[in-house]
């Protein structure tokens, strides 16, 4: 795995819109932060959302879909998919891992469009205004000399 960026992702209280037969559906609002890594940098985009199924098996299913923006002014559309848990006393942060995948206009940032991705996700602290925070990295594969 090669390092992308860690990004802070502002999020407004949860909306639950009911249970439906696969689960009870949640919608977090996205409302801003930011984003620095060695080869971008820049700031989330209010407007977009989390969308979120909760399972029986107590399990979510996240899906993010929203903005970034650079700093030089790029709009990149991110649609990030995973599943979540909630945090047990062995893991506090709970399971938290999802697969983003990009959309750059061509340029500078077009490589995004041509790599897979893996985030883990962490919540903010909880003192603070709701937040959680992505750590993402690309995954790379060496490729064998036979």
């Amino acid at each position: 795995m090669t390092y992308a960026y860690d990004a802070q992702v502002l999020l407004e209280p949860d909306v639950v819109h009911g249970d439906t037969p696969l689960g009870t559906r949640i919608r977090v609002p996205i409302v801003g932060g930011t984003f620095d890594g060695p080869r971008l940098r820049g700031r989330i985009l209010p407007g977009g959302a989390d969308w979120q199924l909760l399972r029986s098996d107590r399990w979510y299913v996240i899906e993010a879909d929203y903005f970034m923006e650079t700093h030089d002014g790029v709009p990149i559309h991110v649609h990030n998919r995973g599943l979540w848990s909630d945090p047990t006393p062995d893991d506090p942060d709970g399971y938290a891992l999802t697969s983003p995948v990009f959309e750059a206009p061509l340029g500078p940032y077009g490589w995004l469009n041509q790599r897979i991705f893996t985030c883990r996700i962490r919540l903010g602290a909880p003192d603070a205004p709701p937040s959680v925070h992505l750590s993402v990295y690309e995954l790379t594969m060496p490729i064998s000399s036979s």
